[in-house]
């Protein structure tokens, strides 16, 4: 398995949760999330190091689920159902509103490759490059920031997180 197709791995459980929240068919919803890997694999040439994979993956997401509903009915999608599909600005209120509370909580290192590389997007190369230190060793430092945060997300959110974080509405 590749790292592409492991990142997509990784996501598969949240995109499926998201498209079962816009899709009442729990089996459409399924095979809207296997088009959309399919896509994604398919277009992977396409992907440009550094981007946010995941913001990535939810474009293409969003993008078939409205594809189905066009097949479903002759007539355009009304602003209503567009509204409840995610837009990139979306996206980053999927995650766990807690995130933000735990960030301090980390090792300082770790927090600000999480502010830098997952909310604030920025390229990998960029921030190596800001923090003088090749990519590969930012590689390294920035999958121990995420289990860092995951493992204080999962100390602190419990079943919340365990389910992906999505509209988490645990009480911290």
């Amino acid at each position: 398995m590749t790292d592409f197709e492991k990142s997509l791995n990784d996501h598969l459980n949240e995109l499926l949760l998201f498209t079962r929240s816009k899709v009442n068919d729990p089996q459409l919803a399924a095979d809207i999330v296997q088009d959309s890997l399919l896509k994604a694999l398919k277009a992977k040439d396409n992907f440009e190091e550094g981007t946010n994979i995941r913001a990535w993956l939810y474009t293409i997401l969003r993008n078939t689920i409205s594809d189905v509903y066009r097949k479903k009915t002759a007539q355009p999608l009304d602003e209503k159902a567009l509204e409840n599909l995610a837009t990139t600005d979306d996206i980053d209120q999927l995650a766990c509103r807690c995130m933000e509370k735990l960030i301090p909580s980390m090792k300082q290192d770790y927090a600000l490759l999480i502010r830098e590389l997952e909310l604030r997007q920025r390229s990998t190369r960029d921030v190596a490059e800001r923090l003088h230190i090749s990519a590969a060793n930012l590689k390294v430092k920035r999958h121990r920031a995420r289990l860092q945060l995951k493992q204080r997300l999962q100390e602190t959110c419990r079943l919340c997180a365990r389910h992906g974080c999505l509209d988490c509405d645990c009480a911290n």
